[in-house]
């Protein structure tokens, strides 16, 4: 009879996290963050912050946004609340100012570190992550994002970029994946075959690399 008692908890707190999970007001959280999100893959929702205002260049080469500069931040449902993980594309003097909004409003920074060497000019990249209620981690990014230098609206349409001028079917057949066009940039996101866990949760793949048509 206990064992019977343990498992009936167990499965009462399970379908408790799951009927909260899909109680997620998603359009509160879009309101809240500021823009629709740019990938829905299953109950992940993730939202696309790319440095589209920015000219960074390595080497005398020009870094599109799809490339190296593709922010973001994913949510998902996890025991009654939602989960979030991200990283963020700064320059050096935003660092400050949007790392401590972000601490001040709940959210954890998980690291701060350089992906460009020799860019110009310089860009950091600050990983993100934490726990709570969806619409007060969104108005939290909100926040922080606000100390950058970009204006938070989503910019309008570019015009399409021109076609990649790669050997797209020989890079498929060598990486074993399919790909996709984003900005110019032919990107390819392959998840791990083997089933991830935190807190006993299964984080699924959040889908492809975030699109660079807003800022």
């Amino acid at each position: 009879m206990r064992v019977f008692a343990i498992l009936l908890i167990a499965a009462t707190t399970v379908a408790g996290t799951a009927a909260r999970a899909q109680d997620v007001d998603w359009q509160k959280v879009d309101d809240a963050i500021g823009r629709k999100p740019a990938v829905v893959a299953g109950d992940v929702h993730r939202y696309g912050f790319p440095r589209t205002d920015l000219s960074i260049t390595l080497d005398g080469v020009t870094i599109k946004p799809a490339l190296a500069l593709g922010g973001w931040v994913a949510f998902k449902p996890m025991h009654g609340e939602v989960m979030i993980m991200g990283d963020l594309v700064l320059l050096e003097s935003e660092i400050n100012p949007v790392m401590a909004k972000l601490i001040a409003n709940g959210v954890a920074i998980t690291a701060v570190h350089n992906h460009l060497l020799r860019a110009s000019p310089a860009t950091l990249y600050m990983h993100v992550g934490g726990h709570d209620d969806p619409v007060k981690l969104a108005t939290a990014i909100h926040a922080g994002l606000a100390e950058r230098s970009t204006p938070l609206t989503p910019s309008a349409a570019a015009a399409p970029p021109p076609a990649v001028d790669l050997d797209i079917a020989q890079i498929e057949q060598i990486i074993g994946a399919k790909g996709q066009g984003n900005g110019g940039v032919y990107q390819f996101g392959v998840p791990r075959r083997e089933p991830i866990t935190e807190n006993g949760m299964a984080l699924a793949p959040d889908g492809p690399p975030s699109p660079a048509t807003s800022s």
